[in-house]
């Protein structure tokens, strides 16, 4: 800036001067960019104009290059993020009605083909020391321990419901198939009538449930709950007194006292039906899981099996 030329500069200061152009150039007519130059240039120190700032790329805007155009510098990088397509959705199918009925007819066919395997592994009336009896197969008595294990995983692991209640179909329908040969054998014409009289206890507890003329209170779960857990006490009692040996008079024969427990037992696992259908209808409500509809039909085939074999019980009571 300090040229000798002096038709080309303008002396501002001592050894303070600009390139303004052609002589008689007035500074006010130059551009924004020249004028702000030769502002500095008065304000005091060296200003050279033919090297001022592009305003665009400029020393503001290198700084500001320097972490978004340019390079990162090192060590101030950050690390690169993982691309993803967004939020995984967490929609997933809810339990149905109609889902759940589908779910125990599939169980109940299953239960139905293994009760027949049943029925024809079990041996017809034998005579024994000129005494007619009837011979239990043993596996079935593994099928209720396979069937009763299955129930309790399947109410554990939800998910698993549909396999492990398929087991309880295959397992615990041969041993009703064998017990049920074994009550015809004695009594004929047990099986239908009892079948019957399951489907016309479901049946009507079904419409006292949907009419809510049954209403499924906390307090009503809470008596049917803990009856059910007594009586399947006393059964697991009952069950040990026999191994030894013993047994309980009144739980197989056809006194008043006998056929009254009999009578209290059934009208239990009716009730029991209402909470079942409480369960299936809260869950639908509640938009549970599909896999739920599973473990809702196979709480129902469990009370329905129960149900069932308390009526053969009943019923050979009565034909007493």
């Amino acid at each position: 800036a300090n040229s000798s030329d002096n038709s080309n500069t303008r002396p501002l200061t001592p050894h303070r001067s600009v390139r303004l152009g052609p002589p008689g150039t007035d500074p006010d007519g130059l551009n924004s960019a020249l004028t702000e130059a030769y502002r500095q240039a008065l304000a005091g120190g060296r200003y050279n104009v033919g090297t001022m700032p592009n305003p665009v790329f400029n020393e503001q805007s290198m700084k500001q290059a320097s972490s978004t155009w340019a390079a990162p510098v090192r060590g101030t990088h950050l690390e690169p993020q993982p691309v993803t397509d967004g939020p995984i959705s967490t929609w997933q199918p809810a339990m149905t009605i109609n889902g759940t009925i589908t779910a125990a007819l599939v169980f109940f066919t299953i239960l139905l083909v293994s009760a027949a395997f049943g029925w024809n592994a079990a041996a017809g009336p034998t005579l024994e020391n000129g005494v007619e009896t009837y011979r239990f197969p043993g596996i079935a008595l593994l099928g209720i321990i396979v069937g009763f294990v299955a129930v309790v995983v399947a109410m554990w692991k939800p998910k698993l419901a549909k396999w492990f209640g398929a087991i309880y179909a295959v397992g615990f329908g041969f041993a009703v198939g064998a017990i049920s040969r074994g009550y015809e054998t004695f009594y004929d014409g047990i099986v239908v009538q009892a079948a019957g009289a399951t489907a016309a206890v479901f049946a009507v507890m079904l419409v006292l449930y949907r009419t809510r003329i049954i209403k499924v209170t906390e307090r009503f779960r809470r008596i049917v709950v803990g009856a059910t857990l007594g009586i399947m006490l006393f059964y697991l009692v009952a069950f040990v007194i026999r191994l030894f040996g013993g047994s309980v008079p009144f739980l197989d024969s056809p006194s008043l006292l006998g056929i009254g427990f009999s009578i209290f037992v059934v009208g239990i696992a009716a009730m029991n039906l209402a909470l079942d259908f409480d369960l299936v209808e809260r869950g639908v409500e509640m938009r549970l899981p599909k896999d739920y509809e599973w473990v809702g039909a196979l709480g129902i085939v469990v009370t329905i099996v129960w149900l069932y074999l308390e009526m053969l019980r009943l019923l050979s009571k009565l034909r007493q």
